[in-house]
């Protein structure tokens, strides 16, 4: 009898264990990472961006909203949000309040396609299978039907009110003491939102410094932004793999970006230039899969410094 059922039962129990530990200990183990990047113009004073990414806000969650507002205590010069704040149709409320006092900094947004639609219950497994078919969102996949429309127009006007640039397939600037930061932004490529062609061109050469913004780290979009010269590019949306195998890493990265890439910093190359990406591992999960393993729902701030 113990022969006979005793490896099963083990292995039940590990799993169990190991759900307890990714959705009860680290999906609510905040943490903040700090990356240097030496993109600016040599000679000009560094710059300090806090990053936040895929909040994926659902009603109650207080200990993520308490540790989103105490981000204001690191004083960033501005701050990104590179999208998917929503994961509850009735989240808005709650989202402004927690990133209000970060709204206090000068900033810019892009959303991502969860802050427009609502969550469905999915299999886990098909993100496996769409990346073996080189299927990712509505890039290649059918449309959604009956889709929950979130209330993202609530979402925009509040961050807007703050005085927050909307980068959604346009260009903005940010004045930090006398330093002109111009954004390039584009709105979600993973439900083919984005518009690069509205926004082509690369930097105007009249602020004193450029970088691209998106929710997705879509290939076409990689290329665009680094051919047209943007020195830094910021998106979030893959949860860092959200489920990773320790001393592997990610599985999937819910695009086409490759695993190697799939959070923090690293390079891209088109059209014999190169830049480099950060991506955020982000701070939140799809409400009906609450769970992160080996890694944790993290910030970012970048320090900004002058080319070597």
């Amino acid at each position: 009898m113990r022969a006979r059922y005793g490896v099963p039962l083990g292995i039940t129990a590990v799993g169990a264990a190991g759900l307890v530990y990714a959705a009860g200990f680290e999906a609510r183990s905040f943490r903040l990472r700090r990356v240097t990047i030496p993109v600016l113009p040599s000679g000009m004073r560094p710059l300090r961006v806090l990053q936040v990414s895929d909040i994926h806000m659902v009603g109650g969650q207080r200990k993520k909203q308490r540790w989103l507002r105490s981000l204001a205590g690191l004083r960033p010069d501005f701050v990104i949000n590179t999208g998917d704040n929503l994961s509850d149709p009735d989240g808005v409320p709650e989202v402004l309040d927690a990133l209000g006092p970060l709204m206090e900094f000068p900033g810019a947004y892009v959303f991502g396609s969860n802050d427009y639609y609502g969550p469905k219950l999915r299999n886990p497994a098909r993100y496996l299978i769409e990346k073996a078919q080189g299927r990712h969102g509505l890039n290649g996949n059918a449309p959604a039907v009956g889709a929950v429309h979130n209330p993202w127009e609530d979402l925009r006007d509040g961050f807007d009110a703050a005085g927050w640039q909307n980068l959604t397939n346009t260009r903005g600037t940010l004045k930090v003491e006398g330093v002109s930061i111009e954004l390039t932004g584009l709105d979600d490529p993973h439900i083919k939102r984005d518009r690069y062609a509205e926004v082509a061109g690369g930097p105007s050469g009249t602020a004193d410094f450029s970088m691209g913004v998106v929710h997705a780290p879509y290939l076409r979009v990689l290329d665009s932004y680094t051919a047209d010269g943007y020195p830094l590019i910021l998106a979030g949306h893959t949860h860092g793999g959200q489920l990773c195998i320790p001393f592997y890493g990610a599985l999937v990265t819910n695009c086409d970006l490759d695993t190697d890439r799939v959070k923090g910093l690293s390079t891209h190359t088109a059209e014999g230039r190169t830049a480099y990406l950060h991506v955020s591992a982000g701070c939140g999960t799809n409400r009906y899969t609450p769970v992160r393993f080996a890694c944790p729902p993290e910030a970012t701030l970048l320090t900004l410094v002058g080319r070597e």
